[in-house]
């Protein structure tokens, strides 16, 4: 168990330091705090940014894919030196650049139904940044089986969502939407686009989300839904039953 701060960690954190809904007793909690992100594109590099940069002790991020050369476009957490890599493992070096301090665990394999229980277990809340009906519907289930908040966030062209479902308070992803759509029937971005700086903004939603819910401090998204377009610049808050 970290119970202290190393002098650099110390000087790191200072900025956390000096806020007093967080404090050195905060921070020793990130420090002790875990976190799965499932994907590391275009919502999963701010999250996996921020975590590590907050000093969130230990980070898992679950994605199969590589670095290509389209996604180079939203997702800053590779460069073009790591084009044809495992997205995993330049995600675990750019962290870890970030701040040596944390522990950074990779799963280069698809989130399914087989693995998932077993991947999520060390972690203390999942950060959904998946791209897919079938892996958010799978997140959304294992946490409510699992008693774990889920951090949501999805994006498509102009417009994002985020929220924080967890079961244990409030309504889960199910809630919103029962069942899951047709296949094809909903465009992804690789159909129909999405604007750049887009996931930055809704995935640095999710990270101070996640951080909110492991510091135990200010009102989190748990029953509500924010809706963001970028294209009008409006936040728009849905209360969810």
């Amino acid at each position: 168990m970290n119970t202290t701060l190393t002098p650099d960690e110390y000087l790191r954190y200072s900025r956390h330091l000096l806020i007093p809904d967080v404090g050195l007793q905060g921070q020793l909690k990130l420090k002790q705090s875990t976190a799965l992100i499932i994907g590391a594109g275009g919502l999963g590099s701010p999250v996996a940014l921020y975590l590590a940069a907050a000093g969130v002790g230990r980070i898992g991020i679950a994605d199969s894919d590589v670095v290509d050369a389209s996604n180079l476009q939203r997702q800053v957490l590779h460069g073009s030196a790591e084009l044809g890599q495992p997205k995993v493992e330049s995600a675990r070096r750019r962290m870890l650049d970030i701040n040596p301090h944390i522990t950074v665990d990779i799963y280069p394999e698809p989130f399914t139904a087989a693995n998932a229980r077993q991947i999520a277990a060390p972690y203390n809340v999942i950060v959904d940044c998946s791209d897919n009906f079938p892996t958010r519907y799978l997140s959304n289930d294992l946490c409510v089986l699992t008693g774990k908040a889920n951090i949501y966030g999805a994006i498509y062209r102009f417009d994002g969502q985020a929220s924080v479902f967890d079961a244990r308070q409030g309504p889960c992803y199910r809630c919103l939407f029962p069942e899951p759509p047709p296949p094809g029937m909903t465009p992804t971005c690789s159909d129909g686009g999405v604007l750049g700086v887009l996931p930055g903004v809704i995935g640095a939603l999710q990270a101070t989300e996640t951080l909110k819910v492991l510091l135990g401090i200010g009102e989190t998204l748990v029953g509500r839904l924010l809706l963001v377009n970028a294209l009008e610049m409006s936040f728009e808050l849905i209360k969810l039953r």
